[in-house]
């Protein structure tokens, strides 16, 4: 069976540390030291209700159909993206734009290839390192994307940060 997206274990220990250090930059304000190459996401947790909190990568910002597209690292079991399944994101941040109560959809298997081939084609550097990473496929316009879950938040309007 090949290694894929699911079969990779979740950050533990220091890796997890690691993995949430970004969450510091956006507590204290200074996301905007991120760019917007990450994004900041707040949703409902789908049992406690209470705030859940995670930074993710940002894979497109679509200026036409004004779209930001974030792929979930471990497909179905990330909880954010059960989360977002059952309930609803509270706030999004890219940079100093912030946004409250984004809508979101999640990408047919069509939108998700086409947004992962065209990932690959922008940052095969960083692409390469994640396939090795996380086992994603090395060529996302012919193998299996597996499980891969792709999120698009729209914005009905930004606020820009003071």
């Amino acid at each position: 069976m090949p290694r894929g997206v699911s079969s990779v274990p979740r950050p533990r220990g220091f890796l997890l540390r690691v993995v949430r250090t970004p969450l510091w930059f956006y507590h204290r304000n200074l996301g905007f030291l991120l760019g917007k190459r990450f994004l900041y996401l707040a949703h409902q947790g789908r049992l406690s209700g209470l705030r859940r909190e995670t930074v993710l990568e940002v894979v497109k910002l679509d200026h036409e159909a004004g779209e930001v597209i974030v792929f979930s690292g471990w497909g179905n079991r990330a909880d954010w993206v059960k989360n977002l399944r059952a309930g609803r994101a509270l706030e999004i941040r890219i940079g100093h734009l912030r946004l409250l109560e984004p809508e979101h959809r999640f990408l047919s298997d069509e939108e998700r290839r086409a947004v992962l081939v065209e990932y690959k084609e922008v940052h095969p550097l960083t692409w390469w390192t994640l396939a090795r990473l996380m086992g994603l496929p090395g060529d996302p316009k012919n193998d299996d994307i597996g499980d891969m879950r792709a999120v698009a938040f729209r914005p009905s309007s930004w606020d820009v940060r003071d």
